[in-house]
């Protein structure tokens, strides 16, 4: 039950930086969520503008027809 004028109390979550895997506060107080960092957001973003991530994937049959 709560009392007027005061907040309850939310525990604090703890994970694992994407980037770096260093700790990283997953609160709305740490703006890089869930980024420990600026920098480590910075280098994630670019990774994905050089599409440096892909997911892997069969050629279809059509990509070896000839034009």
């Amino acid at each position: 039950m709560n009392q007027p004028g005061i907040e309850p109390v939310v525990p604090t979550k703890i994970v694992t930086c994407p980037r770096c895997g260093g700790i990283s506060v997953y609160a709305t107080s740490n703006r890089y969520r869930p980024f420990c960092s600026e920098r480590c957001k910075q280098i994630d973003m670019g990774a994905w503008a050089s599409e440096q991530f892909a997911l892997p994937a069969k050629a279809s049959p059509e990509d070896f027809l000839p034009d």
